[in-house]
C-alpha cells in the first residue's frame, strides 16, 4: 500500500510546473486528485489528468480562478462532490513579479496580493469548510518560497506575498489545530519550471542577460550544485500529505538545496 492510499486531494496550478508534478506524485502515492487550474489552462490540465488516469489514478480537472472566492469555493466544493470528499488541499498557485520596489506598478502588486496571498486565504477557508462539514482531520498545505524567508531584490514585492503565506500557514495552524486538521507550507528555490524562464525574461530588461543566464547565476548559488525539479518539492509535498507529518503544523518548511538557512 502506497502512503496516500485512500486519500483525495486538491491541488491547484496543477496545469503544469510545480503543481504539475505535486498532482503526478499524489497520484503515485496513492491518492485521487482534483486537478484545479484557470479555464484557459483545460487543455494542459486534462493531458495531465489523462496520463494520471493512464498509470490507474483518480483524476478530475476543474477550473478556477484562484483569486476569485466564490470560484475557489465552487471549485473545492464541485471536486468533494467528485471524489466523494476531500483529506489534503495544496494551494499551490502563483505567480511572480519582477520590478525594483521604486517601480512595481499598482496593477502588479495587486494581483501578486490577488493570486499569492488571497488564494491561499480562500483555499484555506474553502477546505477548512469542507473538512468541519464532513468531520475530516484534514491537511492543508500552502505554496511558500524561500523568497518568502529571505528577501530578494528585484523579487521584492513578490517576496513579500510569500511571507504573507507564512503568516497565514501559522494563523490558521494555530485556528484549527482543535479541529485536527493541521497546515503547512512547503518553500522551494531555484525551480526549472516556466515561472523561472518568465523571471528570466523580465530580469533581462534591468540585466540585458539572457534568461538562461540569469538561471544559471541563480543556480549557482545551490549548495548541493543543482538546480531543483518539480519532482523535488513534490517530494516534501507527499510527505506533509501522509501520516508521517501528522505531528507537523504551523511549519515553512525549506526546499531548496541550500541557499535559505532559517
Amino acid at each position: 500500500m502506497t502512503t496516500l492510499t485512500g486519500r483525495r486531494a486538491i491541488v491547484t496550478g496543477a496545469a503544469q510546473g510545480i503543481g504539475k508534478a505535486i498532482a503526478e506524485r499524489l497520484a503515485a502515492e496513492g491518492a485521487a486528485v482534483a486537478l484545479i487550474d484557470l479555464p484557459r489552462q483545460r487543455e494542459k490540465a486534462e493531458q495531465v489528468a489523462a496520463e494520471l488516469r493512464g498509470a490507474g489514478a483518480t483524476a478530475v480537472v476543474l477550473g478556477a480562478d484562484v483569486s476569485v472566492r466564490e470560484q475557489v469555493v465552487a471549485a473545492y466544493s464541485a471536486a468533494r462532490e467528485a471524489l466523494g470528499g476531500i483529506d489534503v488541499v495544496v494551494n499551490n498557485a502563483g505567480i511572480v513579479h519582477v520590478a525594483p520596489l521604486a517601480e512595481t506598478t499598482e496593477d502588479a502588486a495587486r494581483r501578486l496580493v490577488d493570486v499569492n496571498i488571497l488564494s491561499v486565504l480562500w483555499g484555506i477557508q474553502a477546505a477548512t469548510e469542507l473538512f468541519v462539514a464532513d468531520g475530516t482531520r484534514g491537511t492543508i498545505i500552502n505554496a511558500c518560497s524561500n523568497a518568502g524567508h529571505l528577501a530578494v531584490p528585484m523579487l521584492g514585492a513578490y517576496s513579500a506575498t510569500k511571507f504573507a503565506v507564512r503568516a497565514l500557514t501559522q494563523a490558521a495552524a494555530q485556528e484549527l489545530a482543535s479541529k485536527g486538521i493541521t497546515v503547512n507550507s512547503y518553500s522551494p528555490g531555484i525551480v526549472e519550471t516556466d515561472m523561472w524562464g518568465d523571471i528570466g525574461r523580465m530580469m533581462q530588461q534591468y540585466t540585458g542577460k539572457q534568461p538562461t543566464e540569469t538561471f544559471d547565476e541563480y543556480a549557482g548559488h545551490v549548495a548541493l550544485g543543482r538546480p531543483q525539479t518539480g519532482a523535488d518539492v513534490a517530494d516534501l509535498v507527499a510527505f506533509l500529505a501522509g501520516p508521517g507529518a501528522g505531528y507537523i503544523t504551523g511549519q515553512s518548511i525549506i526546499t531548496d538545496g541550500g541557499m535559505v538557512y532559517a
